[in-house]
């Protein structure tokens, strides 16, 4: 081996694992260049997932929307009745901004995409339960607005609530604690993937375009303040924390049940080194022993073939009918005497002495062809 693919195969796995990184680092740049746009109902997301389309409607429907993308922009907007806030990407919202965000309404109707278990209990002081579409789901309600709808979706959440429409289970996924608050459980409604689907386009326009300005809030979780953070316990439902713990407990107990106990360190001998020899004799007092004849009769029947291909420079399983016919044509000898000889068909000696005859005319065949 030279010393270049030496060197290049000792480098090549840290090249290679430099190279990943390198592309990791690229690909993580390039896509963090599109947070903003590629983020889940965002204004101007054009992807399926973003709302860019429910935003052009709504503006070309005479609505004026005004995107706002940290609480300090939110702070500066002037709200009134006339205004609608809708707050998109509500799992960034901490416990600070959520409050100001409460104390900024002044009066505006509040429109909440599917708040985590946090937000929603300090909105409203209730708590979702995640709810299947199914292949539709009627508005059930007899609000003007929304009543003989139906919205379409895989997937929202339920909240709790004295009024609301579309009903699922545990409560609606438009739910309106109150008169100026919406708790909207099925966001799949305001993206460019369903918002044809059913008339989830007429339920987000109704719900959005009830006054003619729009406040679309994406918090940003730089605003979140220290200490202000979500936990994770906030983030999954109730029964996670002791499903989690019985684990580790089956965990735990799985390991000392199969668990390999050890124990003092010992020495153990090297393996012995058994000669050919007497591995041979071995296996032939074992075959004495049980008078297992026909085995023992067909191990040298099948080896003395073995070795005469190899002699005759034959494939080592070359058929015993055809090793015989090349056998009588080189040595002279009648051919079905070959093949009584060698064929495994042949009957199997009955007695010790007929299995020494078997191998002592073996053994003479060998040296017959092995005669020059």
């Amino acid at each position: 081996m030279s010393t270049a693919t030496a060197t290049a195969r000792r480098y090549r796995t840290p090249v290679l694992v430099s190279l990943v990184v390198l592309l990791s680092v690229a690909a993580f740049t390039l896509l963090s260049g599109r947070a903003v746009t590629s983020a889940s109902l965002d204004p101007d997301n054009p992807d399926r997932t973003g709302a860019q389309a429910l935003r052009r409607v709504l503006e070309q429907q005479g609505v004026d929307v005004v995107v706002v993308r940290s609480a300090a922009a939110f702070d500066e907007q002037p709200l009134d009745a006339d205004t609608t806030v809708l707050v998109t990407s509500a799992g960034q919202l901490g416990g600070t901004t959520t409050e100001r965000l409460r104390i900024h309404l002044d009066g505006a109707t509040l429109v909440v995409a599917e708040p985590g278990p946090s937000v929603a209990r300090a909105l409203a002081n209730v708590e979702g339960t995640p709810s299947y579409l199914g292949d539709g789901l009627p508005a059930g309600c007899d609000d003007p607005l929304f009543a003989g709808l139906r919205i379409e979706g895989l997937q929202g959440t339920a909240y709790p609530s004295p009024q609301g429409c579309f009903p699922g289970d545990g409560g609606f996924l438009l739910a309106q604690p109150d008169r100026r608050l919406t708790l909207l459980g099925a966001p799949v409604i305001l993206t460019n993937g369903a918002i044809t689907d059913a008339d989830n386009a007429a339920v987000a326009l109704r719900l959005l375009g009830g006054h003619d300005r729009l406040v679309w809030y994406v918090p940003d979780p730089a605003d979140v303040a220290a200490g202000d953070a979500l936990g994770v316990g906030e983030l999954v439902p109730d029964w996670v924390e002791p499903a989690l713990w019985l684990l580790a407990l089956v965990v735990v107990g799985t390991m000392f049940w199969r668990g390999r106990r050890l124990g003092p360190l010992v020495s153990e001998p090297l393996p012995v080194t058994v000669t050919a020899i007497e591995s041979t004799q071995s296996h032939g007092r074992l075959y004495r022993k049980s008078r297992d004849r026909p085995h023992a009769a067909a191990v040298l029947r099948d080896a003395t073939r073995g070795r005469l291909a190899e002699q005759l420079a034959l494939p080592h399983d070359t058929d015993p009918a055809a090793l015989a016919q090349v056998l009588a044509a080189r040595l002279d000898r009648p051919r079905p005497e070959l093949d009584a000889l060698l064929s495994p068909l042949s009957p199997p000696p009955t007695t010790d002495r007929d299995l020494v005859e078997l191998a002592t005319r073996l053994t003479a065949l060998e040296r017959e062809v092995r005669r020059p």
